[in-house]
């Protein structure tokens, strides 16, 4: 609670006009046609209701979460439910790069950062470390009945070079269409590379209590190959003749025994990282549905990578709308469907991917979630 306290009074310090509930203060937009609701806090700048409707036209609230907001702080298994992550998301191999970015660890200089580690028994960075973006206080900087813009200062926070002034934007429109996009600037080099954590469950519960039988299509030939701590070793692995080969939709669940293993040991199902074939930005890289409710999620991106994580680990109460709290979202409960780069890219300089901004160079993140239904 502290890290809410210092930012409150700095807030009050400069000014700044905060909710009597900030940082878990809860904006809800919607679209004039009625055709989709969100609502969200500035804690994360995180989603924390999203409400569209099914076949039927009843509204069903499609994502996972908490009914008490403060859990995103509080909550130790943190599993990261809907907001903006960064400064560098998911996974940074020891918790550690240089600039320029190097294959193998450095010896320490100015040039080689740290960031504390949190994952797989210190093995790795997860999410941008212990306070990453998803856990720190955004301020709303313009609203409307449609939209809302968050802003937040990363002051080179976790151990990563620079401040990063970020600008994250989330709006609704006609037609059932989501759209959150963020800009950043840094002050000095620093990787940034952010995702939208959102965990889907399209049927709300009502119906269905898990994900397994949604239709799944990812436009992707190849995924990251990864260690057994998640790390990519640098090489893919063609898509065709294996479990991740989703370029034509399948059900989530239509090879899972062959998953064991897949996303650590007891894991069953996936967490990977899939690399589009294609731009994304006009036609959608990844689309989901269920027959249940009928509600088909279409996603464009301007981003070249999504990971798609079908959520072993979950073990959270669920929300009363989905039947909460005596009963837990548990695995498979949703799926993860992160729009986001090449993961682990800066300790990857094979791949001639570059995710280091500053002065000069500012950083582009946007997705479109387009909603539909099927009968």
């Amino acid at each position: 609670m502290r890290l809410i306290a210092t930012f409150v009074a700095l807030a009050s310090f400069h000014g700044l006009s905060l909710a009597a509930d900030y940082p878990f203060d809860i904006t809800t937009i919607s679209a004039p046609d009625g055709s989709i609701t969100a609502k969200f806090v500035s804690f994360g700048a995180t989603m924390t209701e999203l409400w569209v409707k099914d076949k039927f036209g009843k509204a069903r609230d499609i994502i996972i979460g908490y009914d008490d907001p403060s859990r995103l702080l509080t909550d130790p298994d943190h599993p990261v439910f809907n907001p903006i992550v960064g400064r560098y998301a998911n996974r940074i191999k020891n918790g550690t790069f240089s600039i320029p970015i190097t294959k193998d660890p450095q010896p320490d200089g100015p040039n080689v950062f740290h960031i504390p580690t949190n994952d797989h028994n210190g093995q790795d960075t997860l999410h941008g470390g212990i306070y990453g973006w998803d856990r720190r206080n955004w301020t709303i900087t313009a609203k409307s009945k449609t939209s809302v813009t968050y802003r937040h200062i990363d002051n080179a926070d976790e151990g990563f070079p620079g401040v990063v002034t970020a600008f994250a934007t989330h709006s609704v429109e006609n037609g059932g269409i989501l759209k959150t996009t963020v800009h950043a600037s840094a002050t000095e080099e620093t990787p940034i590379m952010l995702t939208q954590h959102i965990y889907w469950n399209l049927d709300a519960f009502q119906g269905s209590e898990n994900i397994l039988k949604y239709h799944l299509r990812v436009d992707s030939s190849k995924v990251v190959q990864v260690d057994g701590d998640a790390i990519p070793t640098g090489d893919f692995i063609p898509v065709e003749g294996t479990v991740f080969d989703f370029r034509t939709p399948k059900q989530i669940d239509w090879d899972f025994n062959n998953t064991v293993g897949l996303c650590g040991a007891p894991c069953r199902g996936y967490d990977h990282c899939w690399i589009y074939d294609t731009s994304e930005e006009k036609k959608p890289g990844v689309s989901l549905w269920s027959d249940v409710s009928g509600i088909r999620l279409d996603v464009t991106t301007n981003n070249p990578a999504t990971q798609v994580y079908t959520a072993y680990w979950l073990n959270t109460p669920r929300k009363v709308v989905h039947g909460g709290p005596s009963v837990n979202y548990t695995s498979f409960s949703a799926v993860a469907i992160e729009q986001e780069g090449y993961i682990d890219a800066i300790n990857t300089p094979e791949w001639g991917v570059n995710q280091i901004y500053g002065p000069g160079r500012d950083y582009e993140w946007s997705s479109t979630y387009k909603f539909s239904v099927v009968q």
